[in-house]
């Protein structure tokens, strides 16, 4: 068992957002699913053998899904972050956690379950810890422009064109 892993917190969708999730990573695997029971429902106010949490995992991540109720909402505060190799990723995941969801700006998506994500391709923070401070600028400023970042527009404010 991981020591530290995440819980989502859903209203009545735990187990339709995990299977979503585990298409999109291709990788990923559902686990346990627990059901409420007499006691558990009672205190939720769900349905007796409705679906209370799921086990999944992406990338080696183990995530739990609870179906808690309508109570708290997913924010910015919170992101997942997929960092990505090459464009093809930033575009794929992009494509498909924006799907009925919501693109926000540098590389933020909110999915259509309201989770937010940052789609990131690897060589953003690289360029933006650059030791060439003006150069590490005109990545931001072209990064500000974006919503899913390009990362060819990147490189090519990188070297200041």
């Amino acid at each position: 068992m991981q020591k530290i892993s995440i819980c989502l917190w859903f209203d009545d969708k735990a187990e339709e957002a995990a299977n979503f999730y585990v298409s999109v990573f291709k990788n990923g695997r559902l686990g346990r699913i627990a059901r409420y029971g007499a006691s558990g429902s009672e205190a939720a106010r769900r349905p007796q053998g409705s679906v209370m949490t799921v086990e999944f995992e992406l990338f080696g991540q183990q995530f739990l899904g609870l179906n808690g109720g309508p109570e708290f909402r997913f924010s910015e505060a919170t992101s997942l972050i997929v960092n990505c190799a090459s464009q093809r990723e930033v575009d794929e995941f992009w494509e498909k956690l924006a799907k009925g969801g919501q693109e926000l700006p540098c590389g933020w998506v909110k999915d259509k379950y309201g989770v937010p994500w940052q789609i990131t391709p690897t060589v953003l923070p690289e360029l933006l810890h650059d030791k060439d401070a003006a150069k590490a600028e005109r990545v931001m400023k072209a990064m500000l422009q974006m919503k899913k970042i390009d990362i060819e527009k990147l490189q090519e404010a990188a070297r200041g064109k």
